[in-house]
């Protein structure tokens, strides 16, 4: 393959390659001064283009190379191989350096909207909306890369005129074939600008509890209070209903419910909660409330709401909350603590029996009388009259 390339040749493809070299080291180096200048004025720049720096160095070196070579081989029948070997590899370095460009040009563009301050709904927003579109955008320079890549041979080339002739049988074939997957790739790109979930938002999905650590195109990663990572698909979030509970801001309000003694006190129950936030920098100001909500059966249903500015020092702020006030019940007012009563029955048939033989007076027969709601009274008769639809018959009189 190489008899008739001779050393002279070879020689001159050599120090072709180390002009191209040298060449490409000059340009490096310029550009490193400028950049170095212009870190000056903004700092951090040169360390912001690192990845981006090598990527151009490995273009150039490729092209620089590549121009060397085809100066300097002769015509030759392997010499197609060679360009075709360059072209691949032009091509792939091209897309690697447009996708560092890319994500350069993004990360800089997030340094303005920073998510370690309290209100950060804006930043999660933009932050998820641009992680979406940074891994469309791979997805597309990609797909061009290995295009032009193929395009590169004949063969394809042939085929790839035919391959046009059907693209609508194709597409339709395709669209078909993956159909869970475009539904997946577009609930995706639809959570990303309807706002519905951003990363780092609290939800409550599938039964778990968590934050969005990740949202691609096809999945969404909640890591949950446990440090588990639940993987739900993008389709998910947008047929089935879920609770975001940082939609509008971070601020929560909590409830802590008891199941107190009928001799419990609310009002010493609210002034040991002010008592109990007063001396915890968890509580916002916000919320602070006790309501009794429910007394039936055995038990006094009280309802403690207090609120956070997030749901993890909500969450604290309960534990606290529940705590303080159960050790405030056991020492100061152990009244209020739930208890079941036991009903003796034989003592039970005993009062019975004995309030069974006390006599009856005139003036508790008079009351029970009195004490029908819809008898004992002419306006307890007329009540009852207009349930029962008694209707007064006419007096009858003799026949003449």
């Amino acid at each position: 393959m190489f008899e008739q390339f001779s050393w002279q040749s070879w020689i001159g493809l050599g120090f072709a390659v180390i002009i191209a070299i040298v060449v490409v080291l000059v340009i490096v180096g310029v550009v490193a001064v400028a950049v170095r200048a212009a870190s000056r004025r903004y700092p951090g720049l040169h360390e912001s283009l690192g990845g981006v720096r090598r990527r151009t160095r490995i273009m150039l070196a490729i092209v620089g190379i590549w121009i060397a070579v085809s100066l300097t081989l002769p015509a030759m029948d392997w010499r197609p191989f060679i360009d075709q070997g360059f072209r691949i590899l032009a091509i792939a370095a091209g897309a690697w350096l447009l996708a560092g460009v890319m994500g350069l040009l993004i990360d800089r563009a997030l340094t303005r909207y920073p998510i370690d301050v309290p209100d950060n709904r804006v930043a999660r927003r933009v932050r998820t909306q641009v992680m979406i579109l940074r891994r469309l955008g791979l997805a597309i320079i990609v797909l061009l890369a290995v295009g032009l890549i193929l395009l590169t041979f004949p063969e394809v080339q042939t085929v790839g005129a035919s391959l046009l002739a059907s693209a609508g049988v194709a597409t339709i074939v395709a669209g078909l074939a993956a159909q869970s997957t475009l539904a997946a790739v577009f609930a995706g790109m639809q959570l990303a600008f309807s706002d519905a979930i951003r990363v780092d938002d609290v939800v409550v999905a599938n039964g778990e509890w968590g934050r969005i650590e990740e949202i691609t195109l096809t999945y969404v990663v909640l890591r949950t209070w446990d440090e588990r990572h639940v993987v739900l698909p993008s389709t998910y979030f947008t047929t089935t209903p879920f609770e975001n509970w940082t939609r509008q801001g971070s601020a929560l309000t909590g409830a802590i419910l008891f199941d107190l003694d009928w001799r419990v006190n609310p009002g010493h129950l609210r002034t040991q909660l002010d008592v109990v936030l007063a001396e915890t920098d968890l509580f916002d100001g916000r919320v602070a409330n006790v309501q009794v909500t429910d007394a039936t059966g055995g038990f006094v249903s009280v309802r403690v709401l207090v609120s956070a500015s997030d749901a993890g020092r909500l969450w604290d702020l309960r534990c606290l909350v529940r705590e303080k006030l159960v050790d405030w019940l056991q020492k100061s007012s152990p009244a209020g603590l739930p208890r079941n009563r036991v009903i003796m029955v034989e003592q039970e048939v005993e009062r019975e029996q004995a309030q069974e033989k006390k006599p009856r007076t005139k003036a508790s027969s008079d009351t029970a009388a009195k004490s029908g709601f819809f008898s004992g009274t002419p306006e307890a008769e007329a009540r009852g009259n207009d349930f029962t639809g008694a209707i007064t018959m006419p007096t009858p009189t003799a026949r003449p």
